[in-house]
This record gives structure tokens, sequence and C-alpha cells, in this order.
């Protein structure tokens, strides 16, 4: 909870005194008694333990949100102590192997993976995901000293403690993570292609990047500009492979200017250059929505080049450049995305 606190803008302080008492009221006969009113009474204790209120609420709200129309804590604290409850959930299951299998999710990961899920993208922060899934997270949960390790009779131990197998761990929960994103975002009119798409840039652990990636990719293929543009894409990755295959090298050097004959394919050239800037700088500064708009500048160059230039032109110097220029293409296009995963 202390690390997740700057994530969240919460005094890292505050939410390590929540999370040392966030479960204490579970020891107490009222909860005992009276299962519901957990949470709720840890705020009453912390309240009479003289304990600031961001401490007391966290008590109770660190727990939420426990389904997909539950509420999702917005204090600081709260959040920090909310996320730190069920990632240490996620982590420690995944840690044992205990994973849902099929419909049967008996300790409510998947309601677990959802709540964080919420949490991120509710409170908008730039959370890197594996950063907390690496090779501590997961060993933590296996003993707190080395020497525990003497004791364990279990054959996985030399597994988990080695990077190898943190790592294979991170990459399986964050694929979880995908997954139930992808449920989540499908009430958004946000295809699985598209994401899929996404997911495979680069930072896509940090899942609010990851959603504004593709809340920008999926309205911009919902535009005339974006349908086209893919279908430019896909023919010049397509005539750029097959080129590559037959002649086994690989055209990624660009298109130099010398070589140029054809107006379609000096403007194209051009624009590649011009919009191919700005789209990096978009990316970049995180700008998606600004990127998409430098991207639907380029359907009208690409249309007109394929319309009007014989890519396999009889001069081979002609040829290679021009399939130079595809390559900028397809080089200009995946950075935003990988277009490559995109039906249709």
């Amino acid at each position: 909870a202390r690390e997740f606190a700057p994530l969240v803008g919460a005094d890292a302080d505050e939410a390590a005194a929540a999370a040392n008492v966030a479960k204490a009221d579970l020891s107490s006969e009222m909860v005992t008694e009276f299962p519901e009113l957990q949470g709720v009474m840890g705020r009453y204790y912390a309240k009479s333990a003289g304990l600031s209120d961001a401490v007391a609420n966290a008590a109770q709200e660190h727990y939420s949100p426990l389904g997909p129309s539950d509420t999702v804590p917005t204090a600081p604290v709260s959040v920090a102590v909310a996320l730190a409850d069920k990632i240490d959930t996620l982590t420690g299951f995944w840690a044992i192997d205990e994973k849902p299998t099929g419909s049967k999710d008996p300790f409510a990961l998947r309601r677990a993976a959802l709540g964080v899920i919420r949490l991120v993208l509710d409170s908008n922060a730039a959370f890197p995901f594996k950063r907390f899934f690496g090779e501590n997270a997961f060993v933590s949960h296996m003993g707190h000293q080395r020497g525990d390790w003497d004791h364990l009779e279990w054959s996985g131990v030399a597994e988990f403690w080695s990077k190898d197998g943190a790592t294979r761990l991170t990459v399986d929960l964050l694929s979880f993570f995908h997954d139930r994103l992808k449920v989540y975002l499908k009430d958004r009119d946000i295809r699985h292609d598209v994401i899929d798409a996404c997911i495979a840039m680069p930072n896509s652990d940090d899942l609010t990047l990851l959603v504004k990636r593709a809340t920008a990719l999926s309205e911009f293929l919902k535009t005339d500009d974006g349908e086209n543009l893919l279908q430019g894409f896909k023919r010049a990755n397509n005539i750029l492979s097959q080129a590559e295959d037959k002649d086994g090298v690989e055209y990624s050097y660009g298109a130099e200017e010398k070589f140029l004959n054809d107006p379609a394919e000096k403007a194209l050239f051009k624009a590649l250059q011009n919009n191919g800037a700005a789209i990096t700088s978009a990316v970049e500064a995180e700008d998606f929505a600004a990127a998409m708009t430098q991207m639907a500048a380029l359907r009208g160059p690409i249309d007109a080049f394929f319309e009007t230039v014989k890519v396999n032109d009889d001069s081979a110097v002609i040829r290679r450049n021009r399939l130079n220029m595809l390559s900028e293409i397809r080089k200009t296009c995946l950075s935003v995305a990988d277009l490559t995963r995109i039906e249709g």
C-alpha cells in the first residue's frame, strides 16, 4: 500500500497505517457474530483508536468494489489499500497455482481482478503492473525469510524462488488481467481484436495507457478514414511480406526521394515524413487521439499511391524503392498499434 500510494495520490504513511489495521476488525466478536459488518466495524474501531478519517474510511472501503455494480472508492488512501489487498490476493493464489478454471472461481479471483481494473481506471493512475508482479511479489508469499524454505516440502519451491519462475507467473497473471479487461471493455463497444492490437504494444501492463490507446483506435476504426487506412495498411503489408519472402531480404530502409518519379509516390513520401513524425510525437506524449488524427491524414495519399503506382516495377531500383516505401507505411501504422491483429 505504501508503494501504491504515490501512484494514486495518497499519503504513503496513511496508506501503510490503514493497511496495518484494515483487517483488525475480523478478529472481533462483533464481526464473528455479524460477518456483514466487516469493514464497517473496522471504521468504528479505527476512529475509536484515534486514527484519521482517511485511515478509518479505508478500513471499510478497501473491500470495494465487490462486483461490477458496486461503487469504486475514490479516497486515495482507500484506493491504495484496496489495490494492495486485491493484488496481494491475486499474487498469492498465483504463487500456489490456484487459478480460476472454466466457470469455477471459488476464491472470486476474477472479481478481484475486475476490482483492480476499475480502481486503476477510475483513478486514471499510471500503474505499471510488472513492477508489482515481479519476483518479490511472489516470493513474499512463500516465506518471509530464505530459511523458511528449508522447512517446506513442496516440489514447486525451487521454481517459484527463481527469477524465471516469477517471470512466468508475472506474464500469466498479466494475461489474466488482459482477459478480464476484454470482458470489461466489451460493454464499452471495444472489440477483442482492437484490444489485442494494443496489448501487443510496449507498456501494455499499464492498463490506463492501454485503455486510452484501445479507445482511440476503436473510435478511429469506426470512421471511413480508419477503415480505409486499415485496408491500405493490410495491402501494403501483404505485398511487402510476399516480396520479402520471395527476395529473402527485409525492406526496411525507407524510400529515397531521388528514385521517386510518380506524383502519387512523391505525395505519399512527404505525407509519411510529416505525419509520421507527428504520429511518433503524439504516441510518445500518450495523445492517441492526436495520433489517430494524423493517421487519418495518410488515408488519401496511401489510396492514391495504390491507385496509380505499380509497386513491382520493371526497374529493380524503382521496385526496391517502392517496397521500402511500403515498409514506411507498415512502420508508421505499427507505431500506433499492431494492426495485423485487427480482423476484417
